[in-house]
C-alpha cells in the first residue's frame, strides 16, 4: 500500500512511522490519528458473536477503505476486539487463526466448518449469518 492511499491523519502517522532522514530529529507522536481512532471506535460496537468486514468498516466511516481499515487494525487493533474485524472471505486472520477461533467460540459467532480438504481444517466465519450491519446504531451514524 501506497501512503498516499491513506487518508490524511493516517498519512500523517505513516510520515511519523517512516521519517525521511531530514526528519529523523523529530519525535513521534502518542497521539493516535484520528482515522485510526474512528476506525478502532466501530471495532468496539460490534457485538459479540458479529462480525464487520474492513471494507464494512470503511463504508461506516465513509472515508478510506479496506486496506487503509486494516492497515489500521494492524496497527494499532490490539486494544480492541480485532478478531470482530475481519477478511470479507470469512477466513481467519493469518498467524491469529487461533486466537480468533477462542474468541469465536466463546462469543458463539457463526462459522463453517472446514472441509478436510482445506488447509489447517480451520473453519471460516459464517460471513452471511455473523456480518453485523451496524443495526440501530448505523441509523444514528452521521
Amino acid at each position: 500500500m501506497s501512503e498516499e492511499s491513506l487518508p490524511h491523519d493516517a498519512r500523517l502517522e505513516y510520515d511519523d512511522a517512516h521519517p525521511e532522514p531530514s526528519d529523523a530529529h523529530l519525535e513521534p507522536t502518542d497521539a493516535l490519528p484520528e482515522y485510526a481512532e474512528r476506525v478502532l471506535e466501530v471495532a468496539e460496537l460490534i457485538p459479540p458473536g458479529r462480525v464487520m468486514t474492513y471494507g464494512d468498516v470503511a463504508e461506516w466511516l465513509e472515508e478510506g477503505g479496506p486496506r487503509q481499515v486494516g492497515r489500521v487494525m494492524a496497527l494499532y487493533g490490539g486494544a480492541v476486539p480485532w478478531w470482530r474485524v475481519v477478511r470479507a472471505d470469512g477466513v481467519l486472520l493469518p498467524g491469529h487463526e487461533l486466537r480468533a477461533l477462542g474468541h469465536y467460540r466463546t462469543e458463539a459467532t457463526p462459522l463453517k466448518e472446514a472441509s478436510r480438504a482445506a488447509e489447517g481444517h480451520l473453519p471460516r466465519l459464517d460471513m452471511r449469518r455473523a456480518r453485523w450491519d451496524g443495526g440501530e446504531r448505523a441509523q444514528g451514524h452521521t
